[in-house]
């Protein structure tokens, strides 16, 4: 009597061959997957902020235009403007002048240097959209992976659940096995076919979510293999036991990672345009001068009539206190948020670096220690059933064992390399 074939380990990571064939695309790599997922279109829309941003230096960085100024006044209504030409004869004084305002204290360098620091802020924005896309872009692709792997490795269980199935109706026919039997394993081939197509399901709901999130819905997305992905490690033995170790765990290590994240240089940032802000509401309290000049035309008086004009605001009473404590307060506000944005900062890496490190752990247990008594115990459950020394009850339960074994490997590997693939993505310079 021939017992089925053991169950021989999937590659964690592989394609289906069946899903290869129905895929219209190539499987592509993490690499491919974090380059679209940086020119997505939420950092698309990221980046025209940094247009529109530099579009504001721009806008800061110029002089107030002067002002033309053409009027027609002192025209007699009672006794009538008089005969002859518009420009030259009639009694109508007419005047053309131009008036500039000469801005004091500083304030177009100040204007510029807080639009600059505004544009420096929203590149660094620009910078943490595209991280944060890369990072749910990873977790996606590997959410792929993931599902492929179960559906590969679901399918070799249900053909094993189906070959003992097929095994038992010989047994029953031959009158060497009960029907009891035969229904308990055609049930578990059942159950094994249904896992199977969830699985498949599964698999098809992560690749839309991938190519959304990479900008191609319209494709039908596989997740490259391991070895096709770069050379990333398909088993535990591969991974070395520093494997992730590059944490900053001295200090200077740790505040340059800091200083590098984007989400930290961008309050930076917002924090020098705070300044910028609050030194130009303290400028406020130089008053501008608006100089202006006219030459006035009045036939009958003069042709040449010069008018020289100065204005200026009177800050009796006021010295600009609204602005500058207004100023004040957000300045305080950008530097508490600074602050709050470097504790943060710190925070996520401490946790995504704690997180790497258990799923480490767990990738080895899983992988170096419970898959393999897992087949070795679905090995002996099905000789011992083989040669009539346990029951149908025995094996199936092993073959469940091996089920629950493989799922929670694959689920451990892809917890490491989500964590793994974060880790990076949040260090990187």
């Amino acid at each position: 009597m021939a017992a089925p074939a053991p169950l021989a380990a999937a590659p964690v990571g592989a394609m289906p061959p069946a899903a290869a064939s129905s895929m219209t695309a190539a499987p592509i790599t993490l690499a491919a997957v974090l380059e679209a997922a940086a020119s997505n279109a939420d950092a698309r829309i990221a980046r025209l902020g940094v247009d529109a941003a530099r579009a504001d230096v721009v806008a800061a960085d110029h002089a107030p235009l002067p002002v033309l100024t053409a009027k027609a006044s002192s025209m007699d209504l009672q006794h009538g403007v008089g005969g002859g030409n518009w420009l030259t004869e009639k009694r109508v004084d007419k005047s053309l002048g131009v008036d500039w305002t000469w801005e004091r204290g500083g304030k177009r360098a100040l204007r510029t240097a807080a639009a600059e620091a505004a544009a420096g802020a929203a590149r660094q924005d620009w910078r943490a959209v595209r991280r944060d896309q890369q990072i749910l872009a990873a977790t996606a692709f590997h959410d792929l992976r993931l599902a492929q792997s179960r559906v590969e490795d679901l399918r070799e269980l249900a053909a094993g659940a189906e070959a003992l199935a097929t095994l038992m109706r010989r047994r029953v026919q031959a009158g060497d096995a009960a029907p009891q039997d035969l229904s308990r394993a055609e049930i578990e081939a059942r159950k094994a076919a249904n896992d199977v197509a969830a699985a498949r399901t599964d698999r098809e709901n992560a690749a839309l979510a991938l190519g959304r999130l990479i900008g191609r819905p319209e494709m039908r997305l596989t997740a490259a293999a391991p070895d096709d992905a770069g050379g990333e490690a398909t088993a535990v033995s591969a991974i070395p036991a520093d494997a992730g170790d590059d944490t900053p765990t001295d200090p200077d290590g740790l505040r340059a990672a800091i200083d590098a994240s984007p989400d930290v240089a961008a309050a930076d940032a917002r924090q020098g345009a705070a300044l910028a802000a609050y030194d130009l509401a303290r400028a406020g309290k130089h008053a501008d001068v608006t100089w202006g000049v006219s030459l006035d035309h009045y036939p009958g008086t003069s042709t040449r009539l010069l008018e020289l004009r100065l204005q200026m605001p009177l800050q009796f009473g006021y010295q600009q206190q609204g602005e500058i404590g207004r100023a004040q307060s957000q300045l305080d506000q950008a530097r508490e948020q600074a602050q709050q944005a470097r504790a943060d900062a710190e925070t996520a890496l401490r946790q995504r670096w704690l997180a790497l490190s258990s799923s480490r752990a767990l990738l080895r247990s899983h992988e170096a220690d419970l898959l393999p008594r897992a087949r070795a115990l679905l090995a002996q459950a099905e000789l011992a059933y083989r040669k009539g020394a346990s029951t149908l009850t025995d094996l199936i339960e092993a073959r469940r064992t091996l089920r629950a074994s493989l799922m929670d490997a694959l689920a451990a590997r892809h917890d490491h390399d989500v964590a793994l693939a974060q880790w990076r993505l949040l260090t990187q310079p």
